[in-house]
């Protein structure tokens, strides 16, 4: 790598991420305990960072780990975060903790995603959920939130879809913009292209409810979930800090009666 251009890579960057977390240079030069001086000169590319401190911003801009080590490398250094598969021998306990945190919550739905919402694993109460959606979208790699929305997916099934929607394309439009990633971008347009459900979101979800649920229809009549979301803390290996475990619970008492007794 010519080092000689790093800084001038290094620098638009560190703005692009400062302007996109709403910082303004004295303030995160107050921050990483530099002067703003510095900062604007490492912005310009009159200064070069040590890797030290390319880490430091990252940190304090809570710039995504794989995105740090895109920084790093734009200064001239190498990467310092891993990125394995989930099936290497070395990611053994981690994939170990999924697979039993996702059985653990049988016989509710849960699921594990990437960044990407590319279903990784699920667990056995996940399937009949999916049945009757279209071959093209269960063909691996599948992805969830495609499947969910989908027209030919879970989408007709869905009883308050309007607000379903809302929720998950809101969600994508704000871990876009914690993470820049093009690749959520492109879900989001691909999502928002699909027909609009009719009626207004915000319009069926009963006034009791204290957060958005998925109301889906089965064979057995409708069930009703609220989510949560749980991820690794403090991982350093790329992969392993963008899964995320998607786990169902009933939100109401018929659909928790319903699953236990299946």
């Amino acid at each position: 790598m010519d080092t000689a251009l790093s800084p001038a890579a290094f620098g638009p960057a560190l703005r692009n991420w400062r302007t996109r977390r709403r910082f303004s240079q004295m303030d995160l030069a107050l921050e990483a305990e530099i002067s703003t001086r510095h900062l604007s000169f490492l912005e310009t590319g009159r200064a070069r960072p040590s890797r030290e401190m390319v880490l430091k911003l990252a940190e304090r801009l809570e710039v995504p780990i794989r995105e740090r080590n895109a920084l790093l490398s734009l200064a001239g250094f190498a990467a310092v975060h891993a990125e394995r598969s989930l099936d290497a021998p070395d990611m053994a306990a981690a994939r170990f903790a999924i697979e039993r945190l996702l059985k653990a919550h049988e016989p509710f739905p849960a699921l594990a995603v990437d960044r990407a919402w590319t279903l990784v694993m699920a667990n056995a109460a996940v399937a009949p959920l999916m049945a009757g959606a279209a071959a093209h979208l269960l063909e691996p790699p599948v992805n969830v939130l495609r499947l969910s929305l989908h027209p030919e997916g879970l989408a007709p099934r869905i009883r308050n879809l309007p607000e379903w929607r809302a929720h998950a394309l809101e969600r994508l439009r704000a871990q876009f913009a914690a993470s820049a990633d093009p690749a959520i971008l492109a879900l989001l347009d691909e999502l928002w292209a699909y027909p609009a459900p009719s009626g207004p979101a915000g319009t069926s979800t009963p006034g009791s409810l204290i957060a958005t649920p998925l109301v889906i229809d089965t064979p057995d009549g409708p069930l009703s979930f609220l989510s949560t979301t749980t991820v690794f803390g403090t991982p350093l290996d790329v992969t392993l800090s963008e899964i995320a475990i998607e786990a169902f619970f009933p939100a109401d008492e018929e659909t928790g009666r319903r699953l236990a007794i299946g």
